[in-house]
């Protein structure tokens, strides 16, 4: 009885089967469907690039023995597979190994295996190379004990500490990091690294910049290595990339960036990113990346309140061994509230105006130098500042205008802290309000009806207010 390609390979199912456990045999066999058997030549179809990838790398053994049991030692195997049909996506072609051949998307590519010599490798596996061996591109300054956690970033940090505990076994996959410059993506980014490193030792995890990457492939296509390049992400661990968007509008390299996310993230190897914006709001990225960006975690970076500013001044001149007084902390705290690089390069400049002109580093020269570090850029007023401006001048602790009491002189210094927040920044209503004791919008539109009321009617108010507008607008222009 002649045999045909269905009865074939239901045989080898069923060698096959005994040989594999039953999650195993449902998820990468039962998928298989046979086309066809011509001179001695079985050929099935397998439904992705991924599956076929995963075959030859985990069964081929398995294969062979079941094939050669069937159809002879002179017997082979031919894949043909169904390449990803991404709506949207552009057209693109897959070399077919060990022939000049080129097979368009959506077309099945039929790879040839002939049993009788050693298998063909997967394409993304180098021959001989079992391990990755890299370096894992890291700066140990960058770790969690350095990382000062706030409310501004308490989120993201608690998730990179449980993906650094068990990377690729939390729902946290992919950590997607997101924030303004200089809030410390890259810093949390680091200090995942480092941690799964010191938790991990022989995993292969690796740290870089999306740039960097393109640059790689750019190379890899130019030496016609893209294989080679491609599986040596295939086998990282933990991929970290920094600053994803910079794949914005760049095709090609986006489209093995999804291949290989896709490998790593079925393989349960953890992928962090970070990137100045939500996923949402990144143009020029594919739908079918976003999707996946989408797929664990986004935290976000805020940029920090003044108690965690004085607290990062004071883990940097503590690591440096500095002797800086608190009131010169707190002056650069209040004074720089953009972000955390901006804070930590103007405590450089103040030491380095210090050592040259052999100087004290004391409240006047903090002064002097934030003056040269600003150049004549007029500077936002932090609503940290007014609060502090105010305070001092009624004599009053910060602490009291953002209690709940409701005593008259705090009620007032509240209501013209929200005035003056309203009149020099650009936060909204409702948060002012939530930095001055956690009011709401209609609280602070309120106050500021009644300062406006008291300057009309009482003049000793009138200069209370002429008295701290001053000091608050030299703060800002001197």
């Amino acid at each position: 009885m002649e045999k045909t390609h269905s009865k074939v390979w239901e045989q080898c199912l069923t060698i096959i089967k005994d040989n594999v456990t039953p999650q195993s045999f449902k998820t990468w066999f039962e998928p298989i469907k046979p086309i066809k058997l011509k001179d001695n030549v079985l050929t099935i179809q397998v439904p992705s690039q991924f599956v076929y990838e995963y075959l030859e790398e985990h069964y081929i053994t398995l294969l062979k023995k079941a094939i050669k049991r069937e159809l002879g030692s002179d017997s082979r195997l031919e894949y043909s597979i169904v390449m990803e049909n991404t709506r949207n996506a552009k057209p693109y072609t897959v070399k077919i190994p060990g022939t000049n051949k080129q097979a368009a998307k959506g077309q099945p590519v039929n790879i040839p295996i002939d049993i009788n010599k050693n298998p063909i490798r997967n394409p993304f596996i180098i021959p001989g190379l079992k391990k990755v061996d890299v370096a894992p591109q890291l700066n140990p300054n960058y770790s969690f004990e350095n990382f000062i956690e706030g409310d501004c970033n308490r989120l993201a940090r608690s998730a990179g500490f449980a993906v650094a505990q068990k990377p690729g076994g939390t729902s946290f996959n992919p950590l997607f990091i997101y924030g303004g410059v200089g809030l410390g993506k890259t810093h949390l980014a680091h200090a995942i690294g480092l941690e799964i490193k010191n938790n991990f030792p022989n995993k292969t995890v690796l740290y870089l910049s999306s740039e960097k990457f393109t640059t790689q492939f750019i190379d890899a296509t130019k030496n016609n290595t893209q294989n080679d390049f491609i599986n040596f992400y295939q086998m990282i661990d933990v991929l970290i990339v920094d600053d994803v968007q910079f794949l914005a509008k760049k095709e090609k390299t986006q489209d093995v960036f999804f291949h290989i996310f896709n490998h790593l993230h079925q393989n349960s190897k953890q992928l962090v990113f970070t990137c100045d914006k939500p996923p949402v709001e990144i143009e020029g990225m594919e739908q079918r990346l976003l999707s996946r960006f989408k797929w664990g975690l986004a935290a976000d970076l805020q940029i920090p309140g003044l108690e965690t500013r004085i607290a990062i001044l004071q883990r940097k001149i503590y690591t440096e061994g500095l002797d800086i007084s608190s009131d010169v902390v707190e002056y650069l705290a209040y004074s720089i509230n953009s972000n955390v690089r901006e804070l930590e390069g103007a405590l450089i400049s103040l030491v380095a105006q210090s050592s040259l002109n052999k100087k004290a580093i004391t409240l006047e020269l903090a002064k002097q130098m934030i003056d040269k570090f600003v150049k004549n850029t007029a500077r936002e007023v932090s609503i940290d500042y007014i609060q502090k401006v105010v305070c001092d001048y009624f004599g009053l602790p910060i602490e009291m205008i953002k209690s709940k009491t409701r005593k008259r002189e705090v009620v007032q210094a509240r209501q013209i802290t929200m005035y003056f927040a309203k009149s020099f920044t650009k936060s909204s209503l409702a948060s002012i309000g939530l930095q001055c004791g956690g009011k709401d919008h209609a609280t602070v539109l309120h106050a500021c009806k009644t300062v406006n009321n008291l300057i009309d009617t009482d003049k000793r108010f009138k200069g209370y207010i002429l008295e701290l507008e001053k000091k608050i607008t030299l703060s800002n222009y001197q």
